[in-house]
Order: structure tokens, then sequence, then C-alpha cells
């Protein structure tokens, strides 16, 4: 259960964080870099959650 709420909690944050970028009045190039960036943090924190790192 304890996993759940820490993967469940890595999605929300991860969603807001995405919604934040987009709403950051920066060139689109930038913003989709720092989209990139933050998507593969969250897949790469949800796979040490999973314990496949």
């Amino acid at each position: 259960m304890n996993i759940l709420i820490s993967l469940l909690i890595t999605i929300l944050v991860i969603g807001v964080v995405l919604y934040l970028v987009r709403m950051l009045p920066l060139d689109g190039a930038i913003k989709n870099v720092v989209q990139i960036i933050v998507i593969v943090i969250g897949i790469i924190s949800l796979l040490r959650y999973l314990a496949v790192f």
C-alpha cells in the first residue's frame, strides 16, 4: 500500500510540474526540452519505486 501511495504522489507531482512548465513564458523549444527532462526524471523515479533500479 505504501508503494502505491508513493507512485500516485510521484505521478501527481510530475503532472503539476508539467502544467507549471507549460504556463511559463518561455520559448517553445526551451519549454519542450524542460518537459522532456521532467518526464525522464519522473520515469526514473517511478522505476526506482518499482525496484527496477
